[in-house]
């Protein structure tokens, strides 16, 4: 696994903040899925770093999903998940344009929102 800083491990610490917030904690109630999110460097599918994002426990981890399959997974090079993460695009125009592939659930996938991640306020 490549050792480059990803401007999406910034989005990731603040991510981890969050779900210990309250709106943290709502937001695992009311989704309640676990989410794989794959992140390149430059070229989705070489050197990726792997999160999930547990929102049945409300955690955010680096590596492989220990507790059995992920409702979701996406992938994204760098700069389009931050793009996606803070807002300035929309997840459904990502899909259509390839800058976010999905593998899994789409109804679970269709509850990845913007509003999972914390306000652009916070980044």
């Amino acid at each position: 696994m490549a050792n480059t800083q990803l401007k999406s491990d910034a989005i990731m610490d603040m991510m981890k903040e969050h779900l210990s917030s309250d709106a943290g904690k709502d937001l695992t109630q009311k989704i309640g899925l676990v989410y794989q999110i794959n992140i390149a460097p430059k070229k989705l599918g070489f050197e990726e770093v792997t999160y999930i994002v547990d929102l049945k426990k409300g955690e955010v981890t680096k590596g492989k999903y220990e507790g059995g399959k992920v409702d979701a997974t996406f992938s994204f090079k760098d700069d389009d998940f931050v793009k996606v993460a803070t807002g300035k695009m929309n997840p459904q125009i990502a899909f259509i344009r390839g800058a976010m592939k999905i593998k899994g659930s789409l109804s679970a996938a269709q509850k990845f929102t913007p509003d999972i991640f914390p306000k652009p306020s916070k980044l």
